[in-house]
């Protein structure tokens, strides 16, 4: 089965930066689609970034700039770095994961989530 476990979360400075991670187990790593997701408590995941297979890596434009996506195949890890932080990127971030065997991000629904790690920027 398909597991994602995101580390990395912790509080930090207005400015300062952190690097989040994603470790997936129980998939074939650079088949998949992975992406970087807000989800405010009760509402629905908000993408951050994702990336295809292929590199591709499209941001949302509140964090284009700021935010780097990665990922590692031989590691089975997916990183997201984070800059120039700022208090309004606080909120609880997801690893998500889509079965890109066949095709791209394009049209793919991301179906398999992490626990979540919080992220809390203070001024």
């Amino acid at each position: 089965q398909v597991h994602l476990v995101e580390s990395g979360g912790g509080s930090v400075q207005a400015g300062g930066s952190l690097r989040l991670s994603c470790t997936a187990s129980g998939v074939t790593f650079s088949d998949y689609c992975f992406g970087w997701f807000r989800r405010p408590p009760g509402k629905q995941y908000e993408p951050v970034a994702s990336i295809d297979k292929d590199g591709t890596a499209p941001y949302a434009d509140s964090v284009k700039g700021r935010f780097i996506i990665s990922r590692d195949n031989a590691k089975n890890s997916l990183y997201l770095q984070m800059n120039a932080l700022k208090p309004e990127d606080t909120d609880l971030y997801y690893c998500g994961a889509a079965d890109c065997t066949r095709g791209s991000l394009s049209g793919k629904l991301f179906e398999y989530w992490g626990q979540g790690t919080q992220v809390t920027v203070v001024p």
